[in-house]
């Protein structure tokens, strides 16, 4: 296979002209693309893969869970860069975008079929390559066609994705929780919907296409990026503070199973379901008030910081009370910090991408951070509950990353 490469083919596109505005409509439809994602993303891993094994398996719920998506991750990890590589090459966003999002129907259709542990994880992997692929396409959509004075708003459109998302996910997750095979062709629907709405009503900015480039030239361009001070910082950033995230996100159903003390007669998908749309509000306050403070202040760093301050704090919450009140101030607090860093730190990292020419390539070795402690966090996970025989001690190290995430923007130079 060859990829593309910094500094071959035609001239670089550029970014648009900073007094630019986005073309009418492309906010609105990169929230809808980004809120399908997302639902897909929480309802399928958050509610209905964890349900279905623990069907499969109920003794050994945690470990098989952490396996799945441990190893899943990994394909997300290899296909968000190398899609985003791809469409550099060819300079097109739109036909990845809805490539990826009709395949989400079939591979979700084998994921709902799948009846034991290793044919579940292999079609969550496969259900991985294909989203990933499509967030590495609509992510690419904002340094290619919205100025940087705009930046902070589109980052909010993007960011308000998870918010609403998320709300989405939990309600159809808790709706179909006896009949996951439905849930997941639903979830696929949206996705594909989604995909042939925002190729259909957008027009695409086409940049020259790249040459090739053989495999090895591209790996050691992908570490390139890496090399430059900001964009290696901002990485660590993010790696930090999702690892922290996901280390908890990503077991919140057996959370409320297993630690927290839920009201007399309330199961925990209806939990999943209440606690979800708290998280969702307090993200779309945090994340159009965050997006709009680091466009009239031009402020990122500190905004950056402080979000991940507060999602810490979060953290602890339930690690000092098991009540249900303990949850529910955790989500929304947590959800006040991860809405706010999400979207600020979307667009502190769009300002330092090393070269134009390459922003889905770089977007997605950025991603990397965002799906390459999903590796990590399942089995950390489990092994900190394994070893401790329950949640408190996750949420403490959860805290602990959230705040050396926090830290990790301070050296970061060429953005206040």
């Amino acid at each position: 296979m060859a990829l593309s490469s910094p500094g071959t083919g035609t001239a670089p596109a550029a970014s648009p002209p900073p007094d630019a505005k986005p073309a009418r409509g492309l906010l609105p439809l990169l929230l809808l693309g980004n809120t399908a994602m997302y639902a897909l993303y929480i309802g399928v891993a958050g509610v209905l893969l964890a349900l279905q094994v623990e069907e499969i398996d109920p003794a050994h719920k945690v470990a098989n869970f952490g396996l799945i998506a441990g190893v899943s991750a990994i394909f997300a990890t290899v296909f968000n860069p190398v899609a985003g590589a791809l469409s550099d090459r060819t300079g097109r966003r739109n036909p990845w975008i809805l490539g990826a999002g009709l395949l989400a129907v079939p591979a979700m259709l084998l994921l709902g079929l799948a009846d034991t542990i290793l044919l579940i994880t292999i079609a969550w992997c496969l259900g991985q390559a294909v989203m990933n692929t499509y967030q590495a396409a609509i992510t690419s959509v904002v340094p290619d066609r919205v100025p940087v004075a705009a930046r902070g708003r589109a980052s909010a459109a993007v960011g308000l994705g998870l918010p609403f998302g998320s709300t989405v996910g939990a309600l159809l997750g808790a709706a179909f929780s006896d009949h996951y095979r439905t849930g997941y062709l639903l979830f696929g629907a949206i996705v594909a919907v989604s995909a042939v709405l925002f190729t259909t009503c957008t027009a695409e900015r086409r940049m020259p296409a790249r040459a090739p480039l053989p495999v090895r030239a591209q790996l050691a361009a992908f570490t390139d990026a890496l090399r430059e001070h900001d964009f290696r910082w901002a990485f660590i950033g993010r790696a930090l503070l999702v690892l922290g995230y996901f280390s908890v996100s990503a077991y919140q159903l057996y959370v409320l199973q297993d630690h927290t003390r839920l009201p007399q007669g309330m199961e925990p998908e209806r939990a999943v379901a209440v606690m979800m749309p708290l998280t969702s509000v307090a993200m779309v306050v945090s994340t159009v008030l965050g997006g709009w403070l680091s466009d009239r202040y031009d402020r990122r760093k500190l905004l950056v910081g402080a979000s991940a301050l507060l999602s810490a704090l979060g953290l602890l919450i339930p690690a000092l009370s098991a009540g249900w009140t303990a949850m529910l101030a955790f989500a929304v607090v947590n959800g006040l910090g991860f809405g706010c860093y999400m979207a600020v730190d979307t667009a502190l990292v769009t300002m330092v991408l090393p070269r134009a020419e390459d922003a889905a390539r770089d977007m997605g070795v950025l991603n990397i951070a965002n799906a390459g402690p999903q590796i990590v966090a399942p089995f950390i996970a489990s092994l900190i509950v394994s070893v401790s025989g329950g949640y408190t001690a996750l949420f403490v190290v959860a805290a602990v990353l959230s705040v050396a995430g926090a830290l990790a923007v301070k050296p970061i130079r060429s953005v206040r």
